[in-house]
């Protein structure tokens, strides 16, 4: 048994994950990893009707791209029975009681409230009812939903993001537990799985606040104690606009088929909106090393996709050979000169798959770009001879530039456009090597357009 804290990311699989959903699973890991606990990801899927098993494996396969493994999977539609028994239990203390009203009659009695100047809170009704009322309604065909009866007190806790947090309990409805149908939301599976699992962290989002409320009053209820919450500010899209699962905005799913590094998402996800600088970052740990709960902003923060683009950039200039060596392989870039291949191009590359451009400029054919006929026939004359290295290129034009009298761009432009076929890219120092000297020269010498 560890004795770090143990964490849980417990996602609806009904649709993919979003950049949102990723973030709060993100904080856990990083929270856990930094500290030597466990990582639960449990699947809270007892809405059977939108749950679905290929969800539930898209949702591991995002994560696991994003780095996150597991240390315990669970499904709550396994579970069933501890849900059961625990319920008995809040029946026995007289805190889960019947409720008969349609959704009709409370949405009239919300509205009667509302139009009388009252708060919409639900009125406990149904503790007033008769044992022969009930019997009654039930005759009638009508069957119960169950309310989690709320003390009216002030619930109190030491927010690890917010600080020192309260919620009335007062100000609020008895929540509903379990529908007609004998099915539950999401309230009370999650605090008995959170007790029998040891959850001792609860990091999510800050529209579960009021959530947290009525869950530590369950957790009294149920376990004597609650864990510690820590509710981070929630992610937009660029446009200040809220994610969804069920439109598919900013998913994990596609910003890894976009090419899009996962230490760049990783990095972004969980340092805007925070104290912390968006950076590139070389791997989770120095991630986890970065990132502090409280240090994130109270507000929401906005998830640009131009600064991700960016940033993916940049996480792919200053990550070591060994990094990617295995994703090289699949482009076809391996063996001996693979390593200073990479050396040589990766800080000009947007996304890794832009390796394969590079690998065709140096070793495969390409239209030379002739700019200057008579020049490029004089830098041909001139190439050294014998092994070539990084200094070959500064030997080489320092030549040129005696003999020509040119410098700066008129000097090095014409060389690029012969020697690649393109007006940007890694320094021809690195590159020139790699190309050789018998496709230099055959560049160098290739015809006008």
């Amino acid at each position: 048994m560890t004795s770090g804290p143990i964490v849980r990311f417990a996602p609806s699989p009904t649709g993919r994950i979003h950049i949102g959903n990723a973030r709060t699973a993100l904080l856990n890991w990083l929270y856990v990893r930094r500290r030597g606990g466990r990582f639960i990801l449990r699947f809270d899927d007892t809405d059977l009707e939108r749950s679905k098993a290929e969800y539930a494996e898209a949702i591991e396969k995002d994560l696991a791209w994003l780095g996150v493994a597991p240390d315990l999977v669970r499904r709550q539609s396994e579970r069933m029975a501890a849900y059961d028994a625990a319920a008995e239990t809040l029946k026995a203390q007289g805190r889960l009681y019947p409720a008969y009203e349609t959704a009709e009659e409370l949405d009239r009695r919300r509205k009667r409230q509302q139009a009388l100047g009252r708060p919409p809170v639900y009125d406990r009704a149904a503790l007033r009812l008769s044992d022969a009322e009930r019997a009654a309604l039930e005759a009638s065909g009508r069957k119960p939903h169950w309310r989690f009866r709320l003390e009216p007190t002030t619930v109190r806790w030491d927010d690890m993001v917010r600080g020192e947090s309260h919620v009335d309990s007062a100000s609020l409805s008895d929540p509903v537990l379990r529908r007609e149908d004998g099915s539950y939301l999401y309230t009370l599976p999650s605090v008995v799985d959170d007790i029998e699992f040891g959850v001792t962290h609860v990091i999510r989002g800050e529209d579960h606040v009021t959530n947290t409320g009525v869950q530590i009053q369950m957790f009294e209820a149920l376990a004597g104690a609650a864990p510690r919450f820590g509710h981070h500010n929630l992610l937009t899209d660029a446009g200040g606009e809220g994610l969804s699962k069920r439109t598919g905005a900013l998913s994990v799913a596609a910003l890894r088929e976009n090419g899009v590094e996962p230490l760049a998402v990783a990095a972004l996800a969980v340092l805007v909106g925070s104290a912390e600088a968006v950076r590139p970052v070389a791997s989770l740990d120095e991630l986890a090393a970065i990132v502090d709960l409280s240090h994130l902003s109270h507000g929401a923060a906005r998830f640009d996709e131009a600064e991700l683009d960016a940033l993916s950039a940049r996480t792919l200039h200053h990550m070591p050979y060994e990094a990617v060596a295995g994703r090289l392989e699949a482009l076809g870039i391996a063996g001996s000169g693979a390593e200073a291949f990479w050396l040589a191009v990766r800080g000009n590359l947007a996304r890794l798959d832009d390796a394969s451009i590079w690998r065709q400029v140096i070793g495969g054919e390409i239209a030379p770009i002739v700019e200057d006929r008579e020049f490029l026939e004089l830098a041909a004359s001139r190439l050294p001879q014998g092994a070539w290295d990084q200094s070959t290129w500064a030997a080489w034009t320092k030549e040129l530039k005696a003999l020509t009298g040119r410098k700066g761009r008129e000097l090095f432009h014409p060389l690029r456009l012969a020697l690649t076929g393109r007006e940007a890219g890694p320094e021809l120092a690195v590159l020139l090597p790699l190309i050789g000297r018998a496709k230099a020269l055959a560049r160098l010498s290739a015809p006008s357009a």
